[in-house]
């Protein structure tokens, strides 16, 4: 009987924690300082829960003591940190805190604890990565690697057209955070909201693809000539979201207002956050497209994986939910059967050098109604 500690009982949390509390060979304790949260999750009978605050170094060091394993799911600016912790404890994790440090920080601290940290193992970065691994690492030349994915409202009010399906702060921080993109084998930065282009996708028509910064470790990985990864609204948000940050409403930089330090960032929250809020039974959509091309077995080649999921209204779970949590619940499976062959940092891509770890991860997400489609496109003999 394997322990595991899920950190973190929101959006994504909470799925997480009743996933992993299906298996019988799993006993699974669900820590969160919000008692709201943790009562409703306390309804499943399979589930332990533990009001605490994860912020607290030595508590979260004591508590993940007596646990096998642990999945890290608190909110980004919290993440690094957090999962120095779990490292120095000397537990195998896997984390979708997608903070915005670099996890090699910690690759030599996990390597002298014997710890695999699969880091960003959500579904992008995370599945997009282990898919895009998967064919980098079976082809002689990687030519180009580009991800499209976003996750939206079925129903588009005006004026946001949005809805945040994961941590609303973590949405503004891809508005903001430099987008790091490679051109000609060099990474170079781009603004994000940058390089807009409408694409059309099928179930869903055209969405608005913008530069943002999710490529993370394939920056680091995968040598590509040319690699980005685009973020997918409806049209017309990409433009809002332009004139607030180009206006300082997203500044994090203190501002007096009539006498008052405030910063703006903190009052756009405010404002945003409850007309962003996706309410139980509301619709959400993950769409997702992977195109890597180059040179396989002397033939140039264009993989392309695409992934369109909706919320389940058997189950109540929003799609972000389902396409983020089950790929790291089955990251935590794959941890848990000794299918990781590296001990550090374990950026997505690595798994990816195993193709048949590749496929039991996008077993698992089949099994719980998530299905990637793969296609195949010879475009010529070399």
């Amino acid at each position: 009987m394997k322990k595991i500690a899920v950190l973190g009982a929101g959006l994504v949390g909470g799925p997480m924690a009743i996933d992993l509390a299906k298996d019988k060979d799993f006993q699974v304790t669900v820590a969160d300082r919000d008692k709201n949260r943790l009562d409703e999750l306390a309804k499943n009978k399979s589930l332990k829960t533990t009001q605490m605050d994860l912020s607290d170094k030595e508590k979260l060091r004591e508590f993940i003591s007596g646990f096998d394993l642990v999945l890290s799911a608190v909110p980004g600016f919290m993440g690094y940190d957090t999962l120095k912790t779990i490292i120095e404890a000397g537990k195998n994790v896997v984390d979708i805190a997608f903070f915005p440090e670099d996890p090699f920080l910690l690759d030599d601290l996990a390597k002298s604890k014997g710890v695999s940290a699969i880091v960003d193992c959500g579904v992008a970065p995370g599945l997009s990565n282990m898919l895009t691994g998967m064919v980098h690492y079976q082809m002689q030349q990687t030519h180009t690697v580009t991800i499209y994915v976003g996750g939206l409202p079925e129903v588009r009010q005006w004026p946001y057209e949005y809805k945040a399906v994961f941590s609303p702060i973590d949405v503004l921080e891809e508005y903001t955070r430099p987008a790091r993109i490679v051109e000609n084998g060099n990474v170079v930065i781009k603004t994000a909201l940058s390089e807009p282009e409408l694409i059309d996708f099928t179930g869903m028509g055209t969405l608005e693809a913008f530069n943002s910064d999710g490529l993370r470790s394939l920056a680091k990985t995968i040598k590509a000539t040319d690699m980005k990864e685009k973020t997918l609204r409806y049209p017309g948000h990409r433009a809002i979201m332009e004139v607030l940050r180009e206006t300082g409403f997203f500044d994090k930089e203190e501002i007096d207002v009539n006498g008052v330090k405030i910063k703006p960032i903190d009052l756009t929250s405010r404002l945003l956050f409850p007309k962003w809020k996706l309410n139980p039974g509301e619709v959400d959509i993950t769409v997702m497209r992977v195109e890597i091309e180059g040179v396989e077995a002397g033939q140039k080649k264009v993989y392309t994986f695409d992934l369109l999921d909706r919320y389940d209204p058997e189950t109540e779970i929003h799609s972000m939910a389902r396409t983020t949590g089950y790929t790291a619940t089955m990251g935590i499976r794959l941890l848990a059967a000794d299918k990781c062959e590296f001990k550090g940092i374990v950026p997505p891509e690595y798994i990816g050098k195993n193709r048949d770890n590749v496929q039991f991860i996008l077993d698992g997400l089949k099994e719980r109604g998530v299905v990637v489609n793969e296609n195949v496109e010879i475009l010529e003999k070399m």
